[in-house]
């Protein structure tokens, strides 16, 4: 066998076995995929992709919901969180980057040390005060305790991600825009913010997928069925007695996993351009 053929025969069997590991990794997707179609009693009897009965009855049940709230109340709380949260994110977060990044003032170089330590904070070390804060302001059962944290410019990871990125861009915009009248404020919104556009739909994006996909903290604020969001709403099918929609539950979840799937696919692009100059900046 010549050199040719091996080359050929290599990435053939590189290619075969990619294929093979990412279907294995995909399976439970398919699967959930072909379950959300499956009557319900045939579930977990039938391990294979192919439906041997079809039917829309599961995404019509469950879009119905449990109780006198539908699907679609779920649905828009959990938009009305992440777009908030994505928006706070997006601008307080770059702010105070410009600031790290740019501005000089009185312990800057403690604060930024002060702010990397909180990222390698456990979470769930901050539950029990975070609890007992937003309950003595009155925020439980409200969207605040998910909104003002991030006005506040809590996610450390943002901030870091979008320090490093404004780093290396040119001080000499900067220097540039101030000698033709600008102040800091125009210089970061005219100047850096156009220019941090990939790092900003990495925050976008990151920050979506997270507050859409948190379950724990949302299970722990809102009590109220008409403020549960997809994942508190899916966890209504699962029933304690052991009497669980499974086929609406699939339904839904395979709902829920749309507005994740577009907004990634549509922020592809940005989202690897961010990752990878950051990377070579940092």
């Amino acid at each position: 066998m010549n050199r040719k053929a091996r080359s050929i025969m290599s990435k053939l069997l590189t290619n075969i076995v990619i294929i093979v590991i990412g279907f294995a990794m995909l399976y439970p997707v398919l699967w959930l995929f072909s379950a959300s179609f499956k009557v319900p009693n045939t579930i977990f009897g039938d391990a294979g992709l192919i439906p041997k009965a079809f039917t829309w009855d599961n995404y019509a049940k469950g879009w119905k919901g449990i109780g006198i709230y539908s699907f679609g109340t779920f649905f828009k709380n959990s938009f009305v969180i992440s777009l908030l949260c994505v928006a706070a994110n997006a601008l307080f977060c770059s702010l105070t980057a410009y600031a790290f990044a740019r501005l000089d003032f009185v312990g800057k170089k403690v604060w930024f040390a002060v702010m990397l330590v909180t990222m390698m904070l456990p979470g769930h070390v901050t539950t029990i005060p975070r609890y007992v804060l937003f309950n003595t302001f009155g925020w439980i059962n409200t969207f605040l305790p998910f909104v003002v944290p991030r006005i506040l410019a809590t996610d450390a990871f943002f901030i870091f991600l979008l320090v490093q990125f404004i780093r290396g861009l040119p001080r000499e915009l900067d220097e540039s825009a101030v000698m033709d009248g600008c102040n800091k404020l125009t210089v970061y919104w005219r100047i850096l913010m156009p220019l941090t556009v990939p790092a900003l739909i990495t925050t976008v994006l990151f920050t979506f997928l997270w507050t859409w996909d948190d379950f724990f903290n949302q299970l722990l604020y809102l009590t109220r069925p008409e403020l549960f969001t997809v994942p508190l709403g899916l966890r209504l099918f699962l029933d304690s007695s052991g009497i669980s929609s499974w086929g609406s539950l699939f339904a839904m979840s395979v709902l829920s996993l749309i507005p994740c799937f577009v907004l990634f696919l549509s922020l592809q692009k940005y989202f690897v351009r961010g990752i990878a100059t950051t990377g070579i900046k940092g």
